[in-house]
């Protein structure tokens, strides 16, 4: 799973993934983005647009622009997560140091210039005299954890890469601000080629296979590395400078396994808690290590509040959403972790994944001798962990068709018989269709053929189920706790599956409880549906994030929503409605 900036969703990595780039704050994805209920039903039958996807660009408007967010805005609180993103440091310091790490001087820099910006950082392209490219990437200001994120994205790329796998290298690096740039930063190599992403729906379905089996056997390769313990890896020496921080060795000493730098475990205020991010000595304690971070914080900060996606606050009555319900399910969590080890997993084997693993991480060129695409990069490597391999098996989220039946039987995807006879709109749908399934169908299968260990997890649903269970006990409260809830519920359903029969289990839970649960469930997942709903008359991506040619366009369009709502409604729903707004600013603080 992975976080951006903004103010942030969770999203479990097995659930469909909105339209396009940069995220929020950094918990931009620990959410699911999902609208209200009945008061937007009328959009699907009363006011029909075109659905929009929207991607984004990097427009240089300004003179300050290699310090600005430039490459789109957001419907919602722009100010706030532009200003997340402005990052102002010393530029001609960090081409100076830029140009002594791979021993050239400043007067060799002949361009500095901004190359990409995600969620979580900004890339410049350096280049010198002579052709030489290579990248500097500095994280923005609201990027946690500090120091732990720089310093474990190092050692994992230079740790990977080691071990052959096609990561860049790095030049040199600084996990803290206090130097000449007065910024953190990564230097590292410039991997020639093209994203994935920007070739993905132009491939023939034979170079769609190629680049599948390619990625399989290169996650067997990386999945097939053990190590001693679970977190995130580190350089001894860089933990070392973290006073009272120590880590697990690998063999070799220069690496060893320290606290798990994943987003959620240091979101918001959480960064201020002395809780234990690991290293985890057993599958136990990395499933229990969330769970009790999270009840650590809303001992600290908790208090009501509505839930944080506005368009489900319907389903509540508007009303705050008390902390004590989330700590009761947190507990009800960690009386089953321990049990919920899996019987076929063995108990101190943890290995690595890439944590975004989507086509824009994804560099591709073709063979000089074969004239076939090869993946020549595999890119951004912050958040990555080290977990049981059940915890970390999924589809990457570009990947996946799980809602689609025919992937889910792994039935060899075709298309229609009669596709010639289709309209133009009619012959689209069916080859996006016939894409999603082929790249799932293919994944899937490469994973069983080249690795068998992510295999084994991937297709045990009860793996898949702890997995998930797992992630929203650890997921940043935001004022909703139905999600984990419905969870342990299943779980007491299935337990006789999860644990082998004779294990009681230890959670209970009260047949009007159960009723009311489902009903919740049901307005929920109506409210989710309005919600995309309403995501596609508009056109906004994850966070309500807009390209900049779109952004009036845009904002014109959600007015004219909310002025629709809002008429439609009677007179006793309109404050109450208008006052929760789902594309209105608001104050985000007590949800850190």
């Amino acid at each position: 799973m992975h976080y951006s900036l903004g103010r942030a969703r969770l999203v479990f990595n097995l659930l469909p993934v909105s339209i396009c780039p940069p995220l929020r704050r950094p918990l931009s994805s620990l959410r699911s983005a999902h609208l209200s209920s009945s008061v937007f039903n009328f959009t699907r039958t009363c006011w029909q647009l075109p659905r929009r996807a929207f991607s984004g660009t990097s427009d240089s408007p300004g003179p300050d622009d290699l310090f600005n967010y430039t490459s789109g805005r957001w419907l919602v609180n722009n100010d706030l997560r532009l200003e997340e993103r402005r990052r102002e440091f010393d530029v001609d310091e960090l081409c100076r140091l830029a140009a002594q790490s791979v021993g050239r001087s400043p007067q060799d820099i002949d361009t500095f210039v901004k190359l990409a910006e995600g969620g979580f950082n900004r890339t410049f392209l350096i280049t010198m005299h002579g052709g030489f490219e290579m990248v500097a990437r500095i994280p923005y200001p609201v990027t946690v954890p500090k120091f732990y994120a720089i310093a474990s994205e190092v050692a994992t790329m230079r740790f990977l890469r080691s071990s052959g796998l096609p990561v860049p290298e790095v030049y040199d690096y600084s996990p803290s601000s206090d130097n000449a740039a007065k910024t953190e930063y990564i230097f590292m190599e410039y991997v020639r080629g093209t994203k994935l992403s920007d070739v993905w729906l132009e491939l023939e379905d034979e170079e769609i296979v190629s680049i599948l089996r390619q990625l399989v056997q290169l996650e067997s390769r990386m999945m097939s590395i053990r190590f001693p313990a679970g977190g995130s890896l580190y350089y001894t020496s860089d933990l070392e400078k973290v006073a009272g921080r120590t880590g697990i060795p690998l063999s070799d000493e220069r690496f060893c396994v320290g606290l798990d730098a994943r987003l959620h475990m240091w979101f918001g205020r959480r960064s201020q808690l002395d809780v234990d991010r690991g290293p985890y000595e057993s599958a136990e304690a990395a499933l229990v290590a969330g769970a009790r971070k999270e009840l650590a914080y809303l001992e600290r900060f908790g208090r009501p509040l509505l839930p944080f996606q506005r368009e489900r606050r319907e389903s509540y009555d508007h009303k705050e959403q008390s902390p004590s319900d989330h700590v009761k399910n947190l507990e009800r969590y960690l009386l089953i972790a321990s049990l919920l080890v899996p019987k076929n997993s063995a108990p101190h084997h943890f290995c690595i994944r890439h944590p975004d693993l989507q086509p824009s991480n994804i560099i591709v060129s073709t063979s000089s001798d074969s004239n076939q695409l090869k993946i020549v990069g595999l890119l951004d490597w912050q958040h990555a962990s080290i977990l049981p391999p059940f915890l970390l098996a999924n589809i990457p989220g570009r990947l996946q068709n799980y809602d689609d039946p025919v992937s889910q039987a792994l039935i060899p995807p075709s298309l229609p018989a009669n596709m010639d006879e289709l309209d133009q709109f009619e012959q689209r749908h069916a080859m996006e269709l016939y894409h999603r399934r082929l790249v799932h169908f293919h994944y899937v299968k490469d994973t069983e053929k080249y690795n068998k260990l992510h295999h084994d997890a991937l297709s045990d649903p009860l793996s898949m189920f702890i997995g998930r269970l797992h992630y929203q006990a650890g997921a940043p409260w935001e004022g909703e706790t139905h999600a984990l809830k419905a969870s342990l519920i299943e779980a007491t359903e299935i337990w006789g599956l999860l644990t082998g029969e004779g294990v009681p289990c230890p959670v209970v839970f009260e047949p009007e409880d159960l009723r009311e649960t489902k009903e919740l469930s049901a307005k929920l997942q109506l409210a989710d549906e309005n919600f995309e709903g309403c995501q596609g008359i508009i056109g906004f991506g994850t966070d309500t994030w807009v390209s900049n040619e779109h952004y009036k366009m845009a904002m014109n369009l959600a007015e004219l929503l909310k002025l629709r709502v809002l008429t439609e409604l009677p007179k006793e729903l309109r404050a109450k409605t208008e006052a929760n707004w789902f594309l209105s600013d608001m104050d985000e603080k007590d949800y850190m």
